[in-house]
């Protein structure tokens, strides 16, 4: 930015969420808009060269090029900071670009990295396959099974990483506990929170490091925009690690989709209630149905880690997985029979989808590994929407009868 541009004071530290939500991080131009600026610009111009050689060196705060940084960019950035109770933020353009770039810039040959083995398919591909083809060590736990993690950081590790609750059985991990155990083996503890949100899990609180988001789903959560973000308030981590990496490698976003994500903030407490309410019924609704063998939800008595999740969630997230017999054949003619719910490997959606995850997002792992995740073929995973609760409901019952006959 321009040193002598006169930007909107920062948010107030007395602002509750939902107001940060609306207006954390704006910043106005000479114009006064009431919107976000939207910023579609690759450089900048400087009045001399003596400014260029300043702002390269470091000695002047100004916007140099888009792929370091970007007015609109930043105040997606400065917005999910004020959310997340972060000092720093970074987003990407994908959540993908967020969970490779926060890893790939601290790790390097011959680094140990600990990983819950209950991932999404990209997660669990980036973790067993690209970063090892650069000598990083990794070792995958059962992170439901505290004395495997004190047995897998009883040896040196640089990083921890872990989705709660997974992709898509979801597990739930006590992150307190693991931060403990990570922080004693020298690891900075990185958590992927896409199913939880910032709505519904704070991370940081119960001591992570670094966290991670898919801004595709529900920040955005209308099926607008891709997008990521890494936060955190390690500055040494910023210093020598994800500034020079992000800088150098360019997983920035583009303007306009940061600009729809900043959007999307603003609506994001009231949907993510909504979605856990009308979760909460059709939870309970599966969980009843004759033709459902299990049905996995945080919020339900009945989900095997559920006074956990319950302590470090406000509610049961926005989605849903559940099982029936017949495997393969009878989920396609289950999802071939949906009239209202869309087939999509998406998630966190004003619009609900589903999805069959041993032929879509898990697909590339090998039966047994499916089979250690707890990924069967008989298993759907369920992003509820925004639509009627009863709308939901009356779908899935007929699509339940058309495949069991």
């Amino acid at each position: 930015m321009n040193d002598e541009t006169k930007r909107d004071p920062k948010p107030d530290s007395t602002w509750r969420q939902a107001t940060r939500l609306v207006r954390g991080g704006t910043r106005r131009s000479e114009f006064g808009e009431t919107s976000e600026g939207l910023f579609i610009t690759s450089g900048y111009i400087y009045p001399t060269a003596e400014d260029a050689e300043r702002a390269f060196k470091g000695q002047s705060n100004r916007f140099i090029y888009s792929r370091y940084s970007n007015p609109t960019v930043e105040m997606l950035e400065n917005r999910l900071c004020a959310l997340e109770g972060a000092t720093i933020c970074r987003a990407t353009a994908s959540g993908m670009g967020a969970v490779f770039t926060s890893l790939a810039c601290m790790l390097k040959a011959g680094d140990r990295l600990v990983a819950s083995q209950a991932l999404f398919g990209s997660c669990h591909y980036v973790m067993t396959e690209i970063l090892p083809k650069f000598g990083i060590i990794t070792e995958l736990v059962d992170g439901k099974d505290l004395n495997a993690w004190k047995k897998a950081l009883s040896t040196p590790t640089k990083a921890v990483f872990v989705e709660t609750p997974s992709n898509p059985t979801l597990e739930i991990i006590d992150l307190k506990a693991v931060a403990d155990l990570a922080h004693a083996a020298g690891a900075r503890f990185v958590v992927d929170n896409v199913f939880a949100t910032p709505i519904l899990q704070k991370p940081m609180e119960l001591g992570v490091d670094i966290v991670v988001y898919s801004t595709t789903k529900h920040m955005d959560g209308q099926g607008r925009a891709m997008g990521g973000a890494i936060l955190t308030n390690d500055q040494e981590y910023l210093e020598k690690h994800l500034t020079p990496f992000y800088r150098h490698t360019g997983p920035a976003p583009s303007p306009f989709n940061s600009w729809v994500v900043l959007k999307g903030l603003e609506t994001l407490e009231l949907r993510v209630r909504q979605h856990c309410l009308n979760a909460r019924q059709i939870a309970g609704h599966l969980e009843k149905h004759k033709r459902i063998k299990r049905t996995l939800y945080p919020a339900l008595a009945s989900h095997p880690q559920h006074a956990l999740a319950m302590r470090q969630m406000k509610d049961g997230s926005t989605v849903i997985t559940f099982e029936f017999d017949g495997g393969r054949e009878r989920a396609f003619k289950f999802l071939n029979a949906l009239r209202l719910i869309d087939i999509s490997n998406n998630l966190g959606d004003a619009k609900s989808l589903t999805t069959h995850p041993a032929t879509t997002t898990h697909q590339r792992l090998t039966p047994d590994e499916r089979a250690k995740m707890g990924i069967s073929d008989g298993m759907v995973r369920l992003s509820v929407g925004l639509e009627d609760p009863a709308d939901i409901i009356d779908d899935l019952d007929q699509a339940l009868e058309t495949a069991f006959r």
